[in-house]
């Protein structure tokens, strides 16, 4: 399937949202996600499915100044 992911196109397998995580090496990492500019709460991925065409946000939070 192809989704943009951080606004890059990718070839994925995953057909949720927490397999899409786990499948690019996020899964233990502490990140917010939206599924077509609609945030998805952590508890709420494994219901969040992806389609052809969907747009994904990965974000990591940061600290700094």
């Amino acid at each position: 399937m192809n989704i943009r992911v951080n606004g890059i196109d990718c070839d994925v397998k995953a057909s949720d949202l927490e397999g899409l995580l786990a499948e690019l090496d996020y899964a233990d990492q502490t990140v917010a996600t939206a599924l077509n500019r609609n945030f998805v709460r952590k508890k709420d991925r494994a219901e969040a499915k992806l389609n052809d065409g969907d747009e994904v946000e990965i974000l990591t939070p940061r600290q700094g100044g």
